[in-house]
């Protein structure tokens, strides 16, 4: 499966009159993928991991009646290319960059949440005068965000403990392989506010992209290079913070406030929302919401 706009499951009603497939190969020779549709001013959506596009599918054709809705698969997800490096956050902004001045879009709106924060962070930061407002969600914010300890309360682990595992050096990626329904699977299942608030037909089709090796590599890759990425977010800060306006969401029974309070240490003009009812995975679990809020943010 290339995973396309035509080659995936289960779309709204209207989805592939409204939503065409797009590629874009950068000067480095990077082919990117992304899901292009309506009209408006250029909106931007990066997928959560361990997901691609697809996460969007829900609250992409009420954007698209206001925006140009460009839904990215980045490196190492989805239709995109999935080299063995280049997974860090300046490494994943230049890359989106380049995707939307291909497209034909100086200047942006960005909506990402989970990967999508990191990745939408590092856009607004390291390419100031394209971004124009940005909505981020449901993540830790590197060089930023405090630390859970290293012994900690059952519930509390449950939530963070990936975070350690998927930053190994290789044996991650040797327990997952011929396993990936369980490893990923368990993210779907354990992080939203119901086992079941994932429909099966897309968790399945997560997980038959991780399947690829250069997929589940990458997956692992973008952890192993938190540090990194702290380092690049802390010295983007020192230039002084983001002005652009800034809507963070956090789930009620996941992130709920925390990433309000951790955009407002590197943005200036932080507007938070909790979205009732919903765990970790915010477009799909109450698409409704997180729509709803967006559009009152973005228009």
């Amino acid at each position: 499966m290339l995973f396309t706009v035509n080659d995936v499951p289960n779309l709204p009603t209207g989805f592939t009159d409204t939503f065409t497939s797009h590629t874009v190969t950068t000067s480095e020779g990077l082919t990117l993928h992304a899901i292009v549709g309506g009209s408006g001013p250029a909106l931007l959506l990066l997928p959560a991991w361990p997901q691609f596009w697809y996460n969007w599918r829900l609250v992409m054709p009420a954007l698209a009646e206001h925006f140009t809705v460009v839904a990215a698969d980045v490196r190492g997800t989805g239709a995109s290319d999935k080299p063995a490096t280049g997974y860090d956050g300046a490494t994943a902004a230049d890359d989106m960059a380049a995707l939307m001045t291909g497209l034909g879009h100086d200047r942006f709106a960005v909506a990402g949440y989970d990967y999508g924060l990191l990745v939408g962070h590092a856009l607004a930061a390291k390419h100031r005068d394209r971004v124009t407002r940005l909505v981020v969600g449901e993540a830790i914010l590197p060089g930023f965000s405090p630390s859970p300890p290293l012994m900690s309360d059952p519930v509390t682990n449950e939530f963070p403990w990936h975070f350690a595992f998927n930053s190994l050096a290789d044996i991650n990626d040797r327990m997952v392989a011929g396993r990936e329904e369980i490893y990923f699977g368990h993210q779907f299942t354990s992080k939203a506010a119901r086992p079941d608030a994932i429909p099966q037909h897309a968790v399945d089709l997560y997980v038959d992209v991780l399947r690829d090796p250069a997929a589940r590599h990458a997956s692992f890759e973008v952890y192993r290079r938190l540090g990194e990425t702290a380092e690049q977010f802390q010295r983007w800060h020192k230039e002084g913070p983001l002005t652009i306006p800034v809507l963070a969401i956090g789930g009620e029974y996941s992130t709920g406030t925390a990433p309000a309070e951790d955009m407002r240490k590197v943005a200036t003009d932080v507007t938070g929302v909790v979205i009732p009812g919903s765990g970790h995975f915010l477009a799909e679990e109450v698409p409704e919401d997180p729509t709803k809020a967006l559009l009152n943010f973005l228009l």
